[in-house]
């Protein structure tokens, strides 16, 4: 170090947030560069709105991921669970619950006004996605279309450990008659975050597609959800 240069003490970043650079605040960051250019912190924070009393909004959307893990785990806690952590409770878990069905609903329709609803549709994925990837269990579910592969209605089938055994082809031919379905997606999530396809689940896709093809009901695919990834059987040349 030169003599006679004294070192310039760098400034602790406030606590408070509307202390901080324009631009390093969550919402007017995301009004100038985009909500993709926001954390995960960043985004909770904007959700949570305020911190608690020693800690800014910021710093307490980190303890909260670090506690649960992932946005997804905050996602998918039960009521009594999110509302156990400081600076959460009741209100924020209900504006939670809102949100994410708001967000459902809009991919939903997104979905429905598509021209054709194809394996390769990305709104199709979106929508799977967002209603299997927070899921604790496996769950089978189906997708109505009709003959112009419009959808006619999604609905959640099977619950629990699933195998070919578990999976009713007669329930799905029931419901594709009472739907008048014309064509099919069949889906179901994998809890593990793996997204391949099982022997199970192959034997349960052939099965269908063999039960489906006595009633003119064309399997499209069948895609499993495995957190933000699917695989597709359309796409691996395992649908017929």
């Amino acid at each position: 170090m030169l003599k006679g240069t004294a070192l310039k003490k760098l400034p602790l970043k406030s606590s408070v947030l509307k202390d901080w650079p324009e631009l390093e605040r969550p919402r007017e960051k995301l009004v100038h560069l985009g909500s993709a250019s926001l954390s995960d912190a960043e985004l909770l924070a904007i959700f949570l709105r305020t911190g608690v009393k020693g800690c800014h909004v910021v710093d307490l959307a980190r303890q909260l991921l670090t506690s649960f893990g992932s946005l997804g785990a905050i996602f998918s806690a039960s009521q009594e669970d999110f509302c156990a952590r400081h600076g959460l409770g009741t209100a924020k878990y209900v504006q939670l619950q809102a949100c994410l069905e708001m967000s459902k609903r809009y991919l939903a329709e997104k979905m429905k006004q598509s021209d054709c609803v194809l394996t390769s549709s990305q709104a199709t994925r979106d929508y799977l996605i967002s209603e299997l990837r927070f899921e604790n269990r496996e769950i089978f579910a189906v997708l109505f279309l009709d003959n112009q592969h419009q959808v006619l209605t999604f609905e959640r089938l099977f619950f629990g450990t699933l195998d070919a055994a578990a999976v009713y082809p007669r329930v799905i031919v029931e419901q594709a008659l009472k739907h008048h379905a014309a064509a099919v997606i069949l889906t179901h999530n994998h809890p593990s975050g793996v997204a391949e396809a099982s022997l199970a689940d192959k034997q349960i896709t052939n099965k269908l597609i063999q039960a489906l093809q006595l009633i003119d009901v064309r399997v499209l695919d069948h895609i499993i959800v495995a957190g933000n990834q699917c695989y597709s059987f359309a796409e691996h040349d395992e649908i017929p």
